[in-house]
């Protein structure tokens, strides 16, 4: 049995040798130092030894196990140090190397569009204001001369989202900040205000259920509809080349009066008439008008005094 012992621990030190990985290695510890193992088997055969020779056996089969456990302990340090040695040299860092400048993006075309539009406006001496997305009915509607029941609500795909205590919704344009700015601020009053707006909207190539608008006001004593086409007709060369011609023609719009829409002759066919301003040589770009006196009435201006235009675009 001191035979079979020395060639079990010969044969376990000679597989230990060749082993490259610690997988291989929890498979020879459990092949040979396992509780099923070979020196474990040996150990246990002790019993069928006489008591004379067992000390002397007992005493070598201990000495391999003692002697395996040393190697194995051993074997894997090495192991270990071999991996994490491969795992530096793979994540090693040149920092003598130059940086690796991050990837910027590019602020977005409509956002872009939007910054264009309001810095005609602010130099024409406009500021910017912003307003709440989540409105009252209150001010998207009844403060701009549409009160309850009106026909023309039905120009709006409202998305209601609520009462507490009064309409809440999700506004439909940004119009009532118009409303809001006035409650607040005396005349002269000199105004942009872009922002998001929300309607209940077929999805299709041109529509969706949120877009952008860009709203502009101005009241002052003693301005009239020649004011709204002189600052609008600036701003449609600003933006669209110093040669660009405007049309202003009559529309609806129940928080002004008169109203209008502006157009730009067509940039394809210069007026002439082609398939992207469907034969009419025009592109309406925005609806405007002359400030309605029940809206100036609602934030408490008095009409007889004051007046003012307003208009809204999407960029």
């Amino acid at each position: 049995m001191l035979d079979q012992i020395q060639a079990v621990k010969t044969r376990a030190l000679a597989e230990l040798a060749a082993i490259v990985d610690l997988d291989e290695l929890e498979t020879w510890r459990i092949q040979h130092l396992g509780k099923k193992g070979t020196i474990t088997q040996l150990l246990r055969g002790l019993g069928q030894l006489s008591p004379a020779d067992r000390p002397r056996v007992g005493q070598a089969a201990n000495e391999a196990k003692q002697a395996l456990e040393a190697a194995l302990a051993a074997r894997r340090e090495a192991l270990e140090a071999a991996r994490l040695a491969q795992a530096l040299a793979a994540e090693r860092i040149d920092v003598s190397l130059p940086g690796r400048s991050p990837r910027l993006g590019t602020r977005h075309l409509i956002s872009r569009t939007v910054r264009e539009i309001c810095d005609v406006f602010v130099a024409m001496g406009f500021n910017v204001v912003e307003g709440p997305e989540v409105e009252w009915d209150h001010y998207n509607f009844e403060m701009l001369n549409i009160p309850p029941d009106h026909p023309a609500r039905d120009m709006w795909d409202t998305m209601y989202i609520g009462e507490v205590g009064a309409p809440m919704l999700l506004r439909t344009h940004t119009s009532p900040v118009q409303a809001r700015y006035m409650e607040t601020h005396q005349p002269p009053i000199r105004i942009v205000v872009p922002g998001k707006c929300y309607r209940y909207e077929d999805v299709d190539a041109t529509h969706e259920m949120m877009f952008y608008q860009i709203e502009g006001l101005a009241v002052d004593t003693d301005i009239t509809l020649a004011d709204l086409k002189g600052v609008l007709d600036r701003f449609a060369r600003a933006l669209f080349g110093p040669d660009r011609k405007t049309l202003f023609r009559c529309d609806y719009f129940p928080f002004v009066e008169p109203g209008v829409e502006m157009a730009i002759d067509c940039h394809m066919c210069h007026g002439a008439g082609c398939k992207l301003c469907k034969g009419t040589g025009w592109l309406e770009i925005m609806g405007a008008g002359v400030v309605h006196p029940k809206v100036l009435e609602g934030v408490g201006y008095d009409p007889a005094k004051y007046s003012g235009f307003a208009f809204g675009m999407g960029p």
